[in-house]
């Protein structure tokens, strides 16, 4: 069962390993500025650094309460401002938004199981338990 928990925050954490590279581009940032997120120049390479964080933390089970809470306050106002698929007209990029938000949404609760019930034995935390 311990594999099973390192292979699951793993796998968690491995969205938020690959995307932050794409938060120093200019592209995301415009993009970022388009959606109404203020300071985006500064923020959005700042969301960045907080997904890698806690990816890092999570995956190597050390101090992985506070890898989760960066997590959801990553999560949280990409969630509300960038996927508002409730303000698009269009059908088909809304459903896609739609998607998207209910994606952070479940990442959103499984950073929180995590940060509640922690990362299990094979965690740099844990492992002197062993």
């Amino acid at each position: 069962m311990k594999y099973v928990q390192l292979l699951g925050r793993a796998l968690f954490s491995l969205i938020f390993l690959l995307s932050p590279v794409k938060h120093f581009s200019t592209q995301t940032i415009a993009y970022a500025a388009s959606q109404g997120v203020p300071f985006a120049n500064l923020l959005v390479p700042a969301s960045g650094i907080m997904a890698l964080l806690g990816a890092i933390s999570i995956i190597i089970g050390y101090k992985a309460r506070i890898g989760s809470i960066l997590l959801v306050a990553f999560l949280l106002p990409i969630t509300f401002t960038i996927h508002n698929f409730w303000a698009i007209s269009d059908p088909i990029f809304s459903e896609l938004q739609s998607a998207m938000f209910m994606k952070n949404i479940s990442m959103m609760g499984a950073a929180l199981f995590i940060g509640h019930t922690g990362t299990g034995s094979l965690s740099i935390e844990n492992i002197k338990n062993e």
